[in-house]
């Protein structure tokens, strides 16, 4: 007795296939049944690097348009930074003129200039200790150190 593809079910790996509607292979059981295994390599291979070049794709628009809002970002700081640069402006004016009442105007500026001064050496102290506990890259570094040797072209390998 004879199964028909008709019958209850088809053939195993007969390569026949039914409609949509019933049952049978799948596209990429028939691909695997009819083609040799360099055919599914190359079919692999472009897939794959397909893949990658929609990937890098991806990454391109996504990296520029998270560099517009970040430029958008750094443009809104700058100019925070020139508002706040007025406030202190004014602000160290009205100290100014508010101590002039008491010392007179040079004295006034020189002591306006002073406080800036103290403050300018209080942050570069500050700044300076930060700087010296930065210690770059360590676990890159140590990483890029354990690279075996294989994997760099031109030494021996043990």
């Amino acid at each position: 007795m004879t199964n028909h593809p008709q019958g209850p079910g088809p053939l195993p790996h007969s390569g026949a296939s039914a409609g949509p509607d019933g049952p049978g292979q799948s596209e990429a059981e028939e691909r695997s049944a009819n083609s040799s295994l360099g055919e599914l390599f190359g079919d692999l291979t472009q897939n794959v690097s397909t893949l990658m070049r929609q990937e890098v794709e991806l990454a391109k628009a996504e990296l520029k348009e998270s560099a517009s809002s970040a430029g958008q970002g750094a443009g809104m700081f700058a100019g925070a930074g020139v508002a706040a640069h007025f406030v202190l402006l004014f602000l160290s004016l009205a100290l100014m003129f508010g101590l002039e009442n008491w010392v007179g105007y040079g004295w006034a500026t020189v002591i306006v200039a002073v406080v800036w001064a103290i403050i300018a050496a209080i942050l570069a102290l500050v700044g300076k200790k930060k700087l010296k506990s930065v210690k770059g890259l360590p676990q890159t570094t140590a990483t890029a150190k354990e690279i075996p040797p294989t994997m760099k072209p031109g030494e021996d390998t043990p």
